[in-house]
């Protein structure tokens, strides 16, 4: 028996570990670039664990010389919690666990401190700002010399910025969204003359972005630094300094990085010039789980990863060890849509389960109740998981667990649906019908009922001293436009009425007889914002409303639900509590039952994500497919997908992805395989041939599209197909049309 051998039956008496072929090459291939992908369920981090013992136990590396990374502290503290169980013996061994942004920072430091340059965080420290992921307040850093940004925070920044700039207040949506594409344009590498060419929700985002880097350099007594530019300063640190660079690549001989499919194109370049000297590089990932895009990750990387590193080698580990034969077959077949990837065949030697359950519902109000009850039927729903595409999709199921007595676990609830300024308006709507006898209230709604109530008008009824109603005040003492005197009399009676309406008709009436619904679309012309977004928030608050029978049992509902929101995060699963997850917050879990929600077009995939595919531009719909993907691989035994008819008395359209997993027969795929081909070398990406469309749909020919319904060819070339749908003239891509079975024959 050789050293390696031994080593081998060393850890399997000591920690019970065995690996296969393929997980053994990954581990034995030490030196030079290596591409590891590994499929759902395949063991990665074990083997990322063993490769790293073995590097230390049988080559006699020392532990310091050895970097691993990965992209969230709790990964981070996870590798280093299995390597000890793996290795206790090494337990206390220094080797370099930490997330890519601790090690940027690490750069960072040392590069300000050798330039003598002051800074100052504005997004915390980075041990504790990664801390927020897992609940966490923010920290706030220091004081700021500016009156209007009292504490040097990114958001307390460009919320001043913003204001500056646009003259409005920022809402809190509009700052996620610019928030995300800051990251973006940072992690993308995007010059600032391409700022303006990166989509954005929130208008002007490329002016906002131009103050705010000339505020991080003028706005303080030092350089302000918040997290993306710990990247990007940390990159071009090691590109301009070469003897910062040459220490650091003399550290370490080794590195290693997981979840290398959420790298950024910064974050990439940061590693490549880490081992740019020995070329050691170790590379974990699953271009098939790649769903972080609209952040900045770049999965391109990966499929090109040998061109960058031409002696690299690439192993596929295919083996999934977490779910049953028919959850595996069929997940390995639905990720084929996409031509863009390896050509990987997952597989399993796990025996055969329950078929995959796909039930459409008559209407979407039945999915939370039907929910409960199979959650409430289960012996321990603590092993269950419901995954949906939204946060909005949360606040109606915990609405109807809580009254069902059903305990939740939320780890990433998202408490911005409460403070959500439709949700705020709809309060202010109500306190209104209480007391019409506040000018303050009224400013705050003025602008989004009907009156047409202008800011002069309201100046003037602020100055009135009396407790006369506001709209008698209006009436009577402000001048008016003749249309606006019928208008506002009639807003005064149907306030009247509302007072002792039940919640769900009070809000129904603010959306329609006070129109609040219309001034939310000029709203959404104005400002950008999403009116499908706005409609599903009042939506949402109707089905809050519904059973309760005075407003002011509504509000106490919404600050209940957002009390027992907080607290899910502290049960855990041993509790008998459901796991409720969004899709890209499952990724890398696993539980024995997983039910995916809302499985309709327009959610997933997404209205954006159907439009950028009708106009050619697919990479975006493949990052869906891989999101649904990842929602399949996170079962273990059972797996169900609901999608409904209905949805506020409307049709909708049962998801193309659930349709193809519908449709698709039983897979050779999810059967045992042999090893004759394990640990192969994949030089490209899958190409497969690109699916036609059938020769009969043709100019004048009528044809059902799964979105727009029916319609009549107008005319058709190789590349687009032109049609007349009762909505409209719609040029679409006859590539995508046949790739997606998007049209068929009438």
């Amino acid at each position: 028996m050789n050293a390696i051998e031994r080593f081998w039956l060393r850890k399997r008496q000591e920690v019970g570990v065995s690996l296969n072929e393929v997980q053994k090459q990954a581990v034995l291939r030490t030196e030079g670039p290596l591409l590891l992908l590994a499929s759902p369920g395949s063991g990665k981090t074990t083997t990322l664990m063993m490769r790293i013992g073995y590097l230390i136990e049988e080559l006699g590396v020392l532990p310091p010389r050895i970097k691993a990374v990965t992209f969230s502290r709790a990964a981070a503290r996870d590798m280093k919690e299995r390597f000890a169980r793996l290795f206790p013996a090494q337990a206390e061994a220094r080797v370099g666990f930490s997330t890519i942004h601790s090690f940027a920072f690490e750069v960072v430091r040392e590069h300000y401190r050798r330039a003598g340059i002051a800074y100052r965080l504005i997004e915390g420290d980075i041990e504790r700002e990664e801390e927020a992921e897992e609940g966490g307040a923010l920290p706030q850093a220091g004081q700021s010399p500016d009156p209007d940004v009292p504490v040097p925070h990114k958001k307390f920044i460009l919320r001043h910025l913003y204001r500056t700039v646009k003259g409005e207040t920022i809402t809190d949506d509009q700052m996620e969204v610019l928030l995300t594409y800051i990251s973006y344009v940072k992690n993308k590498m995007v010059p600032p003359a391409g700022w303006a060419d990166v989509p954005c929700d929130v208008r002007d985002a490329d002016r906002i972005l131009q103050a705010y880097e000339q505020y991080k350099r003028t706005g303080s007594d030092r350089l302000l630094v918040d997290f993306d530019d710990m990247l990007t300063i940390c990159n071009d640190a090691l590109e301009r300094d070469a003897d910062l660079l040459r220490r650091y690549q003399r550290r370490y001989d080794y590195v290693l990085a997981d979840e290398s499919q959420d790298t950024s194109l910064v974050q990439f370049a940061i590693l490549d010039k880490l081992v740019r000297s020995h070329g050691n590089l170790c590379v974990v990932a699953d271009d098939d789980q790649s769903i972080y895009g609209w952040r900045g990750a770049e999965p391109r990387y990966l499929l090109d990863f040998k061109q960058a590193y031409p002696g690299a080698d690439v192993l596929l580990m295919e083996q999934n060890y977490r779910s049953t034969r028919e959850i595996v077959g069929a997940a390995n077949q639905f990720i084929k849509r996409n031509r863009n990837r390896y050509p990987k065949e997952m597989r399993t030697n796990n025996p055969a389960g329950a078929a995959i359950e796909k039930r459409c519902l008559p209407d979407f109000k039945e999915q939370a109740k039907h929910l409960a009850r199979r959650i409430a039927a289960l012996s321990d729903p603590g092993a269950a998981a419901i995954l949906y595409r939204n946060h909005a999709s949360s606040i109606v199921i915990l609405n109807e667990f809580d009254r069902a007595g059903i305990p939740f676990y939320m780890k990433d609830g998202d408490h911005r649906f409460f403070a959500h300024w439709v949700v705020e308006d709809v309060l202010n709507f109500m306190r209104m019908a209480y007391t019409d006898k506040r000018p303050d209230l009224l400013e705050r709604i003025h602008a989004k009922l009907n009156g047409y109530i202008t800011k002069h008008q309201m100046a003037a009824l602020k100055r009135i001293d009396n407790q006369a109603s506001v709209f008698d005040n209006l009436l009577a003492h402000v001048p008016l436009r003749d249309y606006q005197v019928k208008l506002i009399q009639e807003v005064k009676t149907t306030f009247e009425r509302m007072k002792e309406l039940p919640p769900r008709q009070a809000i129904r009436t603010i959306r329609w007889q006070l129109g609040y619904e219309r001034a939310l679309e000029r709203l959404c012309e104005r400002f950008g914002f999403r009116l499908e977004t706005l409609v599903g928030v009042l939506n949402t608050l109707e089905d809050i409303a519904d059973t309760l029978e005075t407003m002011t049992d509504f509000a106490g509902r919404l600050k209940y639900l957002e009390e027992i929101m907080k607290a899910s995060r502290y049960r855990s699963k041993r509790e008998g509590a459901v796991t409720f997850s969004t899709f890209h917050s499952a990724k890398g879990l696993e539980f024995d039952e997983v039910y995916m929600i809302d499985l309709i077009e327009g959610i997933i995939p997404s209205q954006e994500d159907i439009k950028k595919d009708e106009r050619d531009e697919p990479a975006d719909m493949e990052e869906a497919v891989r999101l649904f993907y990842v929602g399949m691989t996170r079962a273990r035994s059972r797996l169900t997908l609901l999608s409904y008819k209905r949805k506020d008395g409307a049709l909708v359209r049962e998801s193309r992805f659930m349709t193809a997993v519908r449709g698709a027969e039983p897979s050779p795929a999810g059967s045992p395989r042999t090893q004759a081909g394990a640990g192969r070398a994949v030089p490209q990406p899958a190409k497969k041939a690109a699916p036609s469309l059938a020769p009969s749909i043709r100019a004048g020919s009528l044809v059902r599209h799964r979105t727009f319904g029916d319609g009549e060819v107008v005319d058709r070339d190789e590349e687009r197909i032109r049609i007349r749908f009762a909505t409209g003239e719609k040029r679409l891509s006859v590539q995508a049309c046949a790739e997606q079975g998007l049209l068929e024959p009438v």
